[in-house]
């Protein structure tokens, strides 16, 4: 049989694990070192004398943990991630502008805030207001505005 992990040795892998967190892509060595800190803790309360005892616990905690971090990162959106994040184009959706080429068979530019797109939309002449719509690459989708 072999003798129980020290305490501290649970402790320093959880450290481990953590920083392998801050460097390594995912969201998921938090809830394993989660699992090696209380077994560390229940370890040092003297809970765990076997390492069979040990392993126990650290499984249990980290499956805990890992369920809990599911909820978790659940509540706060990350597992279906409707964010702007990395597509700037979004945020110019609802953008008001100024047609600076005629619109003519649906092709033209707008000035929106200190630059010129591409624009999309129906026929309308230089000096109209537009409102973005939709953006599609490099080129925004625009409707008279009202």
């Amino acid at each position: 049989m072999m003798p129980a992990i020290p305490w501290w040795v649970c402790a320093g892998l959880a450290a481990a694990v953590a920083l392998a967190e801050i460097h390594l892509p995912g969201g998921y060595f938090v809830w394993i070192a989660v699992g090696a800190a209380l077994t560390a803790a229940v370890t040092a309360a003297g809970m765990a004398a076997t390492l069979a005892a040990q392993l126990g616990v650290f499984v249990a905690a980290t499956v805990l943990s890992c369920v809990a971090g599911y909820y978790v990162y659940g509540r706060i959106g990350l597992s279906g991630n409707k964010s702007r994040l990395n597509q700037r184009n979004l945020l110019m959706v609802g953008d008001r502008g100024v047609v600076v080429v005629p619109i003519i068979n649906r092709c033209g530019k707008v000035r929106l805030g200190d630059s010129v797109w591409l624009a999309e939309g129906p026929d309308l002449g230089a000096g109209k207001a537009v409102v973005v719509v939709g953006v599609r690459g490099t080129c925004v989708i625009v409707e008279p505005a009202e």
